[in-house]
């Protein structure tokens, strides 16, 4: 096929590694809340061993048990193979010829969707592995560095389930992080919509007092940014409030309609007063084709391990360079999609800002327990460029244990 993939820049020296087995485990916190719009109450760790010793892991933020299946379940046909046994025996350090494998391979069942977000997690642990094989960190793998430090922002979740609550809760957290001396912050306004916060139905005037709060906390110099979650119906209606947005200087407006709707997103791009960002959810570099050139957004947000992996995810971010475009990655998972966030960032020159919380701040468990990130926020705000081989993470396994449910 004549697609292009990514594979790493290797050294002449290679050792000789060849997968014996693919792990997949699926975790859950035993408070999980299915009323939360959340998804890092739960996690699907995919483990990649190879005859050599050296293992990789991935993640994904999709459906654990649905991504699972996607991996394990039992082939049929040419179209409809099985992702595990497409790997086994395999070079691990051919990831483009590996990605095409399993693309081609599972096409019947996937091309987009829950298959390429496994296809994600699969890829993520290849780059760990070969990471960890040649004593590199990945963002060597992708070229190098092409900075010493990525500026991260906060991403903030409200509480409550009272206007009052909502909105205290968001100025309370926005200062907290501004404490811990983010420069960057992003706050969760929804209050109505389908994924509105705890069944909330406010008015969308309410929404604007949300964001005036939080701006006049944190001052004019705190980026700020503002996800809704997909709120509005159409753009017309958006544009009836967001006009009015100008003045508290936003860096972005995330999600604000349904992201199948390219006509409206298209609309939203070319009349709203700040930058209009989408991608959180979509699956291969053609999706993002469609909305950067019919959506026409300026902010692209692929998500490592939903958009298909760390070299789909690169790709997406040389055609955004291509057209002028700025990334900022989405990632709501743990440690270990954080990592591999931040080695995409730092090899990507048009990269403004990660999506980063640390423990402290995060009120997930597995968040907070699951893996130690090989990042650590400066005083200056930025975080500083990781060494580590692999993407650098650590994984408690006491922790895998204690939350394994399948």
């Amino acid at each position: 096929m004549p697609f292009p993939t990514l594979s790493p820049e290797l050294p002449a020296d290679l050792p000789r590694l060849r997968i014996t087995d693919v792990e997949v485990h699926v975790l859950l916190a035993p408070d999980y809340d299915e009323s939360f719009t959340s998804s890092a109450q739960d996690s699907v760790v995919v483990v990649i061993h190879t005859d050599g010793g050296v293992s990789g892991l991935g993640e994904t933020d999709a459906n654990p048990w649905i991504v699972k299946s996607c991996i394990t379940a039992q082939g049929t046909h040419t179209m409809g193979l099985c992702l595990r046994d497409m790997l086994i025996g395999a070079d691990p350090f051919r990831i483009g010829d590996l990605w095409k494998k399993m693309y081609l391979g599972t096409a019947m069942n996937g091309r987009r969707g829950m298959v390429v977000h496994a296809m994600g997690a699969i890829d993520m642990a290849l780059w760990d592995l070969c990471g960890k094989a040649l004593d590199l960190p990945v963002h060597a793998l992708l070229g190098g560095a092409v900075r010493d430090r990525i500026t991260p922002y906060a991403s903030l979740q409200p509480a409550g389930h009272r206007f009052e609550e909502y909105r205290d809760a968001l100025v309370a957290s926005a200062l907290q992080a501004k404490e811990r001396g983010f420069r960057a912050i992003k706050s969760e306004v929804t209050m109505n919509g389908p994924y509105a916060h705890g069944g909330m139905s406010e008015s969308w005037d309410r929404h604007t007092e949300v964001v005036a709060a939080v701006r006049k906390a944190v001052g004019p110099d705190m980026t700020l940014m503002v996800d809704v979650q997909y709120m509005w119906p159409d753009a017309a209606s958006c544009l009836s409030v967001v006009r009015d947005w100008a003045e508290f200087d936003l860096f972005f407006l995330e999600t604000p309609v349904w992201s199948d709707n390219l006509h409206d997103i298209a609309r939203l791009a070319a009349e709203a007063p700040m930058k209009i960002a989408f991608g959180e959810w979509l699956a291969t570099r053609w999706e993002f084709e469609e909305l950067m050139d019919r959506g026409g957004v300026q902010v692209a947000q692929p998500d490592v391990g939903r958009v298909g992996g760390l070299g789909e995810a690169k790709i997406v971010c040389d055609m955004a360079a291509e057209r002028g475009r700025i990334i900022v990655p989405h990632c709501w998972k743990t440690g270990i999609s954080v990592s591999a966030t931040a080695h995409l960032a730092f090899a990507v020159p048009h990269c403004a800002f990660i999506e980063y919380l640390p423990p402290q701040l995060c009120v997930e468990r597995l968040r907070r327990e699951l893996a130690a990130e090989d990042l650590v926020l400066a005083p200056d705000g930025t975080i500083p460029l990781p060494t580590k081989p692999g993407f650098g993470f650590e994984v408690d396994w006491a922790a895998v244990e204690r939350y394994r449910v399948a």
